[in-house]
């Protein structure tokens, strides 16, 4: 970077656009903003040197170079209005985040114009990017940091009733109970989010991630048709706009089908116009789920896990409703496999169903627990005995009722005695 500044004219702007490389565009750029003037021209063209600065540093995966310029930028932010600082430190904080393997950075940045905006008394600002921060933490699993930090941003933005802000915490604040399994906070927290976004105009993309969150939270309730609908709704909006969640809601879509025994319809869905667009690794992951599914294959369905376990076991969401898929599907084989005998080797069911012994033998024992049939484990010999389905005796119930009747008479002739004797 060179002492000796440049004019804050369109002619510099210009000739950094033209430079032969990025390291010199960024030194051209970083001469303008060095420039003492102060008038009203001089600073449109500075922030548009911030923003070509912070393109080609974002280029250049220079984060920390990034970070370092918000905090020379400083003396600049009190020359121009507070609503353009909001947008300038917004783009320098997203440009930081379209860097990979950055969260720390971004962290220690959000937490850095905290403190700024704290002895500035840049309310507005600091609510933003507290909330941002909070949004870093929930994804780098420090909850209960996250949760403090919300809490207390809630109840401010409240006070100042800021709609458009409020819906973006209630949303985090949805998403971040979910996290930790707190379902009946995570839907409040939605609903919420829901009347504060009732209030005012919301941002299509703000509405496509409701609809998201609303979603998961009725599949995780076991209602995957109302969770469809949202998914729906959510797969529309993010694909108008493009917008790279359109194939997780597409994703949950299929899921949602799988779950509700409609597991044919999948492959319609992803042969639509809408979902040739995103065909790819998730998607085919979803496919040969709802193959195995069909055919009600359990060794399909844990060799689709077994190619697809970026896309299925490292989703948290489609990890924990397949895992509920396949309990399912492997007691309704076991079932149909044992039927047809009262005594059987368990080796012999485990070569019929083609999986581990030890893993047959637990899933057994958990179902003859959960009285899904009756039989006990024999592991002396290795064998399972079945019992025949025991027959309910009408006379038990039969006999409680006569007792429960005789209590009601008996309680209706002590009191008529009782009159009669008052």
């Amino acid at each position: 970077m060179s002492s000796s500044y440049l004019p804050a004219t369109t002619d510099s702007i210009a000739q950094a656009l033209e430079a032969k490389d990025r390291s010199q565009a960024i030194s051209i750029l970083y001469r303008v903003l060095e420039n003492p003037s102060s008038s009203s021209e001089a600073l449109r063209i500075k922030e548009q040197a911030i923003t070509n600065i912070s393109e080609l540093l974002r280029e250049e995966n220079r984060a920390e170079d990034l970070r370092s310029l918000l905090t020379q930028l400083r003396p600049f932010f009190s020359l121009i209005p507070k609503a353009k600082t909001a947008k300038i430190v917004r783009v320098i904080i997203d440009s930081v985040a379209k860097i990979p393997g950055t969260s720390d950075v971004q962290i220690s940045l959000c937490k850095e114009m905290v403190e700024w905006t704290r002895a500035e008394k840049r309310s507005f600002l600091r609510q933003r990017v507290e909330a941002r921060l909070a949004a870093l933490l929930m994804e780098n699993k420090e909850y209960s940091e996250a949760l403090t930090l919300l809490s207390g941003l809630v109840k401010e933005v409240r006070r100042l009733d800021d709609k458009l802000l409020l819906v973006d915490i209630d949303l985090l604040e949805s998403k971040l109970h979910f996290s930790l399994r707190n379902l009946p906070k995570a839907k409040a927290a939605l609903t919420a989010a829901r009347t504060a976004a009732n209030a005012i105009y919301v941002p299509p993309a703000q509405q496509g991630t409701i609809d998201l969150q609303s979603g998961i939270l009725h599949a995780e309730e076991k209602d995957y048709k109302t969770a469809y609908s949202y998914f729906f709704e959510a797969f529309e909006a993010f694909n108008a706009l493009e917008d790279p969640r359109a194939i997780f809601s597409l994703k949950y879509m299929l899921l949602c089908k799988i779950m509700v025994n409609q597991a044919d319809d999948v492959a319609g869905i992803i042969s639509s116009k809408a979902g040739l667009r995103y065909v790819g690794p998730e998607l085919d992951a979803m496919k040969a789920v709802a193959d195995a599914y069909s055919k009600r294959s359990l060794k399909l369905f844990e060799t689709a896990l077994r190619d697809f376990k970026g896309q299925l076991e490292e989703d948290p969401i489609v990890h924990r409703h397949l895992s509920s898929l396949y309990d399912t599907l492997l007691e309704q084989n076991l079932c149909r496999l044992i039927e047809p005998f009262s005594r059987v080797e368990i080796s012999h069911i485990a070569e019929l169903i083609e999986l581990p012994v030890d893993h047959v033998e637990k899933k057994l024992s958990q179902m003859i627990l959960d009285k899904k049939f009756a039989g006990t484990l024999d592991q002396g010999v290795g064998c399972l005995i079945i019992f025949d389905d025991p027959k309910q005796d009408d006379i038990y119930p039969a006999t409680l009722e006569t007792i429960h009747n005789m209590g009601k008479v008996v309680d209706s002739l002590f009191n008529r005695s009782a009159k009669v004797m008052a």
